[in-house]
């Protein structure tokens, strides 16, 4: 696509629209400095129109079978595979990542989008079951029971800042939503409007070439849009990935809805690294590299990034620290994705910086538009207190040590923990005998445990868990990565009695979609 064609008009339906005044602009990550393109904010019946579209299409779109929807995602892959250099440049300017990085998440995106693909030819997400009737049971005859799982209906979801490719437009939640059979409205985010430009366009081409509704795609622009999306009537799931603020406030306007729905909403995390005595003894020198080099990744712009660093009083663990500060000090400024999520950055380090019983490590004083990584050091009763600084995310470079002065105070101090998306033990083979009493904690507070590696990188597959108790997320039950991600946006329907003429496809006798169905309580591809 050629950039001189994008008009910065709404994706409404399958139309380009803007009929509000008001615009907003798309900034160079790097200088600060204003695009030349301006997008024209949503207004309140254009969101409207969108999601009303959204509903009507609902019922054809869900009717569709899986591999009609599995044939889209994978146009949309094509079709975002397909976009040229000149579109990686646009991100490149609109988030001040490298082109590796973008190069490496365009990847990963077009990967989670055939990833569904699969699941959807399997059909294991429908969960499909069948207990055909008995009627000759005593005391009482059985009816015939057969269930499987449909979309919600149209999907609200909001582009993050950090991932502008696999957790925005086409990212994660809207790929989900959509093989879920679930109609979508995006509401872009501000850091990266161009490169949502690219996408939606992207998505557009595919419905068109596979025949499906335009309406069950649509993207606004906007500050202050978010309100009107989540509070319309025919919005029934909500998919966010941000601040613990932004996603609260999202989940208070769909709780107090007349119609409650819920949000599945990727927040807070500090995601602590346990060194264990052992392991700290063996290899001190390595971990501390590996565990500076997770910490700055990416600006230290990832929600998995390493906030919190716990380790028992030691010679070993001195050893560390003093490992970690030197290398820490050492690391360059980078630019972050934008002013905003700088002056955030800011915000939390003058926090931490203020408050008596935190101590900085390493780090240069912050200046200019780029964000220098810090090391700081708190006192173990923070942690035991449960003081809410301390467990609150701060998004870029920075980690937190604490020493604890036993095992059984680590214990403790892990109990006090808030949720998290992972928890990681650094230890050796005689470290997990003797903590082995931590895991069962653990489990309690995240919702993927590592050992022996990082939390920075998320692999999308099967067994991927991307989620965890609140403040992680808004709903410990579901992950925004990996193929369970779509049961957040499926619920299971009963049909009792029913013919099979009019009995969908997963469940009639002759299981025509050819999938694993659970019959009479065993897992069967057979016909009835």
């Amino acid at each position: 696509m050629n950039i001189l064609k994008i008009t910065g008009q709404n994706f409404i339906a399958g139309q380009r629209l803007n009929s509000g005044k008001q615009v907003v602009y798309s900034y160079d990550a790097s200088t600060g400095e204003a695009l030349d393109y301006s997008f024209y904010q949503a207004t309140t019946a254009e969101i409207d129109q969108a999601v009303q579209a959204a509903y009507v299409a609902y019922p054809q779109f869900r009717a569709t079978l899986p591999e009609q929807r599995a044939l889209l995602l994978e146009s949309i892959a094509n079709e975002i595979d397909a976009l040229d250099e000149q579109f990686i440049a646009i991100v490149c300017q609109e988030t001040a990542l490298p082109k590796a990085r973008i190069l490496g998440e365009r990847g990963r995106t077009t990967g989670q989008l055939r990833l569904f693909a699969q699941v959807l030819r399997r059909g294991d997400y429908l969960a499909a079951r069948i207990d055909p009737a008995l009627p000759d049971r005593q005391p009482m005859a059985r009816q015939d029971l057969r269930q499987y799982k449909i979309g919600i209906g149209p999907v609200a979801v909001f582009g993050a800042s950090n991932f502008p490719l696999a957790f925005s437009t086409a990212g994660g939640d809207t790929t989900a939503a959509l093989a879920a059979g679930c109609p979508v409205v995006v509401k872009a985010h501000s850091g990266h409007m161009l490169t949502a430009e690219y996408i939606a366009n992207a998505i557009s081409t595919a419905l068109k070439k596979c025949q499906m509704p335009a309406a069950i795609f649509s993207m606004i622009y906007g500050q202050g849009v978010g309100e009107a999306l989540v509070k319309h009537p025919f919005i029934k799931a909500v998919g966010f990935t941000g601040s613990l603020k932004g996603g609260n406030a999202l989940c208070a306007m769909a709780a107090a809805r007349a119609e409650p729905i819920p949000v599945f909403a990727e927040m807070s995390s500090i995601n602590p690294m346990i060194l264990l005595p052992k392991a700290l003894e063996n290899r001190a020198a390595q971990i501390a590299t590996d565990m500076c080099a997770s910490v700055v990744m990416g600006c230290g712009q990832f929600c998995t990034n390493p906030g919190l660093i716990i380790g028992i009083k030691s010679a070993a663990f001195s050893q560390f620290i003093n490992l970690l500060s030197d290398q820490m000090a050492q690391q360059p400024a980078q630019t972050m994705l934008n002013r905003g999520t700088l002056k955030s950055y800011q915000h939390g380090l003058d926090a931490l910086l203020a408050h008596a019983e935190i101590s900085h490590l390493a780090g240069q004083t912050q200046q200019g538009n780029q964000a220098y990584p810090q090391l700081f050091k708190a006192d173990v009763n923070m942690l035991l207190e449960q003081d809410a600084l301390l467990q609150e995310e701060v998004f870029g470079p920075t980690t937190i040590i604490i020493e604890v002065e036993s095992a059984a105070q680590l214990q403790h101090a892990l109990n006090n923990l808030r949720g998290q998306l992972t928890a990681s033990l650094i230890a050796e083979a005689q470290d997990l005998t003797e903590f082995a009493n931590l895991l069962p904690i653990l489990e309690e507070k995240s919702g993927r445990l590592l050992i022996n590696a990082y939390p920075t990188g998320v692999e999308v597959c099967d067994a991927m868990v991307h989620g965890g108790p609140y403040p992680a997320t808004s709903d410990a039950r579901g992950t925004s990565v990996g193929s369970l991600a779509i049961d957040r946006f499926l619920r299971p329907v009963c049909y009792q009695n029913y013919p099979d003429q009019l009995l969908p496809p997963a469940l009639q006798n002759a299981n025509p979609l050819g999938i694993q169905r659970l019959i009479n309580g065993v897992l069967s591809t057979a016909k009835l």
